[in-house]
């Protein structure tokens, strides 16, 4: 849902100059630099940036679904790690706010992740709970009216610099799965929150991702999100619905880029006495290419409109992320073939978005996870129980 075209139109192109004309260029840096300069997360704060999807009442904008995937498909058009630096604040780590939240709890930090004056992540992921993100060996024990919060979340993105993280922590031992999961709200400064350095990643250099240790956390009971312990899991689940629609749209962007890329490589790279994309089979590449982006693009536009009419979008969800981060995969690899030898070398852009774009197929739940949810859903719908 569009809700003022002409309103939007401008938005995007003001996003879209500003990732051509400021994040672009300096793409090789940040990735050597591991580092995204402060006067361009500056330039993001200045432009809202941060707040796409909270609510305008607490000072976001708060873009439909729609909307957000069209801008998603031009943020990710840069290298991945700029939309990561504000995406964790305009998608997974305020969403369990937007949708759970208490108003006091809404009021006192949506503000401050729509400006980005404070950078927010979602601490869900153990060493232990990954796929099976229920099996969360974080505990938070009852002390009066706060609550004391131990243990060890890993891939963290943001973690490092964050300066509010949403964190799940078993408060009923006795429960099992999902049964007995809460969500925190904890603060950076909180006594027992360290972040250890980031990890050193093979792609997407300049976004921050690491460890959240807890060592007897103590927190007041109205940390707890939505102020009911015990839903912690069925407020991450809803997140993460919301969040594998934004992800989507950030697989096709970097497969739009890469087919442009593609397309001027193969125009001036000369073989044999012409252009290689003079040759059927490196044209069969490209084709395949820009026809696996708009069947990503349709499927997610598609998906968008329907969860802003209110449907139950969740096994679409799933297919959305899972068809859009495969087809990346697939685009990353074509490309690094149509830019031959050259394609290997670090500092090449074919070379930096392989790496970058193979995380996709990881996070926010794996493909092999998809895949199963997607059997699962297909098969009840049908009548069938697996």
């Amino acid at each position: 849902m569009i809700r003022n075209p002409e309103k939007f139109n401008a938005l995007l192109a003001e996003v879209r100059d500003f990732i051509r004309n400021e994040c672009m260029p300096i793409e090789a840096e940040v990735d050597r630099d591991d580092l995204i300069p402060e006067p361009v997360v500056e330039r993001m704060r200045a432009l809202g940036l941060f707040g796409h999807s909270i609510p305008e009442p607490y000072g976001g904008a708060g873009l439909t679904s729609e909307e957000l995937s069209l801008v998603n498909m031009e943020v990710s058009q840069a290298a991945t790690t700029f939309r990561a630096r504000f995406g964790g604040n305009t998608g997974i780590a305020s969403e369990s706010l937007v949708v759970d939240g208490t108003p006091e709890q809404k009021q006192r930090w949506l503000p401050e992740l729509a400006s980005g004056r404070l950078t927010g992540c979602f601490a869900l992921t153990e060493p232990e709970a990954g796929s099976d993100a229920t099996a969360q060996r974080t505990v938070a024990v009852r002390d009066g009216d706060h609550y004391r919060i131990t243990g060890r979340k890993c891939f963290i993105t943001n973690a490092p610099i964050a300066g509010l993280f949403t964190v799940f922590a078993r408060t009923d031992p006795q429960a099992r799965g999902a049964a007995g999961i809460t969500a925190f709200l904890v603060e950076r400064d909180t006594p027992g929150l360290s972040t250890p350095a980031g990890y050193r990643k093979m792609g997407q250099h300049g976004s921050p991702v690491g460890e959240v240790i807890l060592e007897g956390c103590r927190v007041h009971a109205s940390a707890i999100v939505g102020g009911v312990p015990g839903l912690g899991f069925k407020t991450a689940m809803k997140a993460l619905n919301k969040q594998r629609i934004n992800l989507a749209g950030l697989c096709i962007g970097p497969a739009i880029r890469l087919v442009d890329e593609m397309v001027a490589r193969a125009a001036s790279r000369r073989q044999f006495g012409q252009a290689i994309g003079e040759f059927q089979l490196v044209q069969q590449m490209i084709a395949e290419s820009n026809t696996e982006v708009h069947a990503a693009r349709a499927l997610l536009l598609e998906t968008a409109r329907k969860r802003d009419d209110g449907a139950d979008v969740t096994m679409e969800a799933s297919m959305c992320k899972l068809f859009a981060s495969e087809m990346c995969g697939r685009v990353a690899d074509r490309a690094v073939q149509v830019f031959g030898g050259g394609g290997y070398i670090n500092d090449n852009v074919a070379e930096r978005f392989y790496r970058d774009v193979r995380l996709f197929r990881l996070y926010e739940g794996t493909s092999q996870i998809h895949l199963t949810n997607i059997a699962r859903r297909t098969m009840a719908r049908a009548g069938h129980q697996t």
